[in-house]
């Protein structure tokens, strides 16, 4: 059973390492390519997009895919739109493992928005910001000129940066002592990050609960799909063995 797997998360990287050693599946984890120097995965790969939802559905013909696993960061809505329209265009088995999104306790002091350009509008002046939403979205906030921000991404941020910023690289897992330091050597005002869910980046909300600093966070995109949904790996794993039962 050859099986398409759209990946980037860690999540995608352990479910490569999970059936990895699957007798009859053959696993091809596609990446976007977003990404100078990607984690290593087990298995086959290919970088790069596939140019639209239409070649999308042809690239899982011409490679006689049989099952399609989204396993893509939970803000890719793009792709995932994709992977839906492909899945139901060639008829080939379709699961999205996607994360839990993180849930504030009682003691955070979250405000929810529901886009980057809200985040940007929310920023109060004179405010020292923690800006970790990825280097694609660093554009939103070029406009903000009355705040200062601490940028961190895997790599240089694309397009347009505040005017007072300054870029930290860096790659998770962080613990909880690192982005502690984080917050209080820059005097962080607020946090801005997605609502990406996982435990990769999850110590910089603890950090952020345990000194008492306001999040900026923003909401998922919603997507339809009609592909069945799982938020564990080795759910993942147990439907593709399944497949694997059925498939000639």
């Amino acid at each position: 059973m050859k099986v398409l797997l759209l990946g980037g998360t860690s999540e995608s990287r352990q479910l490569a390492v999970a059936v990895a050693g699957v007798p009859g599946i053959e696993l091809i984890t596609s990446l976007a390519g977003r990404v100078a120097e990607p984690a290593p995965v087990s298995g086959h790969t290919r970088i790069g997009g596939f140019g639209g939802a239409d070649a999308l559905a042809q690239w899982i013909r011409d490679n006689a895919v049989d099952a399609l696993v989204d396993a893509t960061h939970p803000f890719a809505a793009t792709i995932t739109a994709h992977a839906d329209y492909a899945a139901r265009s060639t008829g080939v088995a379709h699961l999205v493992l996607t994360r839990p999104p993180w849930i504030a306790s009682t003691d955070d002091q979250w405000t929810t928005v529901a886009s980057l350009p809200e985040a940007a509008a929310s920023i109060e002046p004179g405010s020292r910001v923690f800006l970790t939403i990825g280097r694609q979205g660093v554009h939103h906030f070029a406009g903000v000129a009355d705040a200062w921000f601490l940028i961190r991404s895997i790599d240089p941020p694309t397009g347009a940066v505040p005017p007072r910023a300054t870029v930290e690289l860096g790659r998770g897992p962080f613990d909880l002592a690192h982005e502690s330091a984080i917050l209080a050597d820059n005097r962080i005002d607020v946090l801005v990050t997605k609502n990406s869910g996982g435990n990769m980046t999850r110590a910089k909300l603890d950090a952020a609960r345990s000194a008492s600093i306001p999040v900026l966070m923003v909401s998922r995109p919603t997507v339809d799909t009609s592909a069945s949904t799982v938020d564990e790996v080795d759910a993942a794993a147990r439907w593709l063995i399944e497949r694997l039962r059925v498939t000639p």
